[in-house]
């Protein structure tokens, strides 16, 4: 094949997609998913569109790999602000919080789970 059909083939896939609006779930700042990004999940065989705008992704995979380098020594300490998912109080937990699981504080997380602290609920 000739570059000019490869290239006309590529434009052809890529205008099957429109530009896409998205928030991110970190800054929550509108970012557009493009259709060229569109076309590569597709290729990739992923489903889901992204979560995060480019400065956040790059952002998370930079504390990631902090976390996870292996001698870097101790590992930092995390502390993230969150609103507990019970009474809504704000509070800090040492993680970074999963999408999509709850998040308690500490007086909610010791009530629903006695037993943490040796007591029965009797």
């Amino acid at each position: 094949m000739d570059p000019e059909s490869d290239n006309l083939k590529q434009a052809e896939q890529n205008s099957e997609f429109d530009d896409v609006k998205l928030v991110c779930i970190d800054c929550n700042e509108e970012f557009i998913w493009t259709s060229g990004e569109q076309t590569f999940f597709r290729d990739k065989g992923l489903t889901n569109p992204p979560k995060r705008c480019r400065p956040c992704k790059q952002a998370k995979n930079r504390r990631l790999e902090a976390v996870n380098s292996p001698g870097s020594g101790p590992r930092p300490r995390v502390e993230v602000s969150v609103n507990c998912a019970r009474c809504e109080q704000p509070t800090t937990v040492p993680f970074y919080p999963s999408q999509g699981r709850p998040v308690f504080c500490r007086s909610c997380f010791l009530e629903m789970n006695p037993e943490v602290l040796g007591k029965s609920e009797s």
